[in-house]
């Protein structure tokens, strides 16, 4: 029977999965998915390369669906498709490490301790991925369970990238300057290496643009800083979380105007960035087709702190060879491309309309003396082949997918 590798990405109301055949070779995709609605109605789709889909069955009489029960439609699904594939290994996608959890870990009671401490510095990801964990242990309990975690490639930033101007004791603690999003970065700091080798052995900056937003400038294929810091919302504004801000706000918005912890939170996470300042929508393209004030104020401040996100990861390599767009907006979105690069020739940098609105792999002129590139990034992907590594599966990666 034919080994296959699951990836699981858990959030509070949604679960990403994809199914790769694993026989000594490169992952091979078989199909990937998202459950929606976890907690009320839930609904989920599969995919297959060739682009056949396939919906999941629910049973809509026990009422709303938990995470136990939308691994156990995806258990379903791998039962009746899977063929004579059986589930090897399963990876997860964990938001939070910490200081000490730096590289992919085979799962057991104490990781999962370790993982449930850190709860307070990741609240509102933390618990949903340990509850897919959970979850994808009584579903495949013979299988091995791997975490892969986002913060994990940031763990070779420089004190100065990784602290806080607090006492040190802080510090010690564990308030430190993360970053996130490191699974995408590693996987695309591995295309770079076969797309541009020279290049990925220097400095260059990614851009991760989605509903979910962050920059880091990388040297030498190791991360330098990060736009994130202690949590997910430092940095760029995102599809509904706010990005920088000041603290004081914070104080403001509890001293003065008596606002709860609760109701900080739900501001801060969920009514903010592109949906809070426009009013309609996180969603660039509705955006751009609102054409709205509030839209174009929303999408003009999100090109602004891009491109202030630019030059100052810039600054901390001491120039870039390249910069790489990656993740929903930063694949598909030229506008917003476009509207960051202008005016960006001080630093080397000369676009190529043409390019840039063919999505091109390379958006730069020729004569550009910093390479811009557009590059799909791949998490599920990296998952799979952390999985197969430290599962002991024999599966070799190289992103060359």
């Amino acid at each position: 029977m034919s080994k296959a590798i699951l990836t699981l990405n858990a959030g509070s109301s949604s679960l990403k999965f994809a199914a790769f055949a694993a026989d000594g070779g490169e992952p091979e995709l078989m199909a990937s998915g998202q459950i929606e609605g976890i907690g009320a109605i839930a609904k989920g789709e599969v995919k297959t390369p060739a682009g056949k889909t396939a919906e999941l069955a629910f049973d809509l009489a026990a009422g709303s669906v938990d995470h136990h029960a939308a691994m156990g439609a995806i258990l379903g699904w791998l039962r009746v498709a899977g063929g004579d594939h059986s589930v090897a290994a399963v990876g997860h996608r964990v938001v939070h490490g910490g200081p000490d959890l730096v590289e992919p870990r085979l799962i057991d009671a104490d990781v999962v301790e370790k993982l449930k401490r850190l709860i307070p510095l990741a609240p509102l990801h933390q618990p949903h991925n340990i509850a897919g964990i959970e979850a994808a242990m009584q579903a495949f309990p013979h299988a091995p369970q791997v975490a892969c975690f986002d913060t994990a490639f940031h763990r070779t930033h420089p004190f100065v990238s990784d602290t806080f101007a607090l006492p040190p004791s802080y510090y010690e603690e564990g308030v430190r300057r993360y970053g996130f999003h490191g699974l995408s970065y590693e996987y695309i700091t591995r295309k770079l290496m076969s797309v541009a080798p020279e290049i990925a052995r220097d400095r260059f900056i990614v851009a991760h643009l989605g509903n979910g937003a962050s920059m880091c400038a990388i040297r030498d294929s190791r991360s330098v800083a990060s736009s994130m810091g202690f949590t997910a919302l430092d940095g760029l504004p995102m599809g509904t979380r706010c990005g920088q801000i000041d603290p004081g706000v914070l104080l403001y918005l509890m001293s003065y105007k008596k606002m709860s912890y609760e109701a900080i939170s739900d501001l801060l996470y969920k009514n903010s960035g592109l949906k809070g300042m426009s009013g309609i929508s996180q969603d660039v393209r509705e955006l751009e087709a609102a054409d709205t004030p509030a839209a174009r104020n929303a999408l003009a401040y999100f090109v602004a702190r891009v491109k202030r996100e630019i030059g100052a990861l810039a600054a901390s390599l001491g120039g870039v060879r390249a910069i790489v767009f990656t993740a929903g907006i930063g694949e598909h979105a030229w506008r917003i491309r476009e509207a960051v690069l202008n005016g960006m020739e001080w630093m080397g940098v000369h676009l190529d309309g043409e390019a840039n609105r063919a999505n091109a792999q390379i958006v730069s002129a020729k004569t550009s003396p910093v390479t811009v590139f557009v590059i799909p990034t791949d998490e599920e992907r990296m998952i799979a082949e952390h999985t197969a590594k430290v599962a002991g599966l024999g599966v070799s990666g190289s992103a060359q997918s």
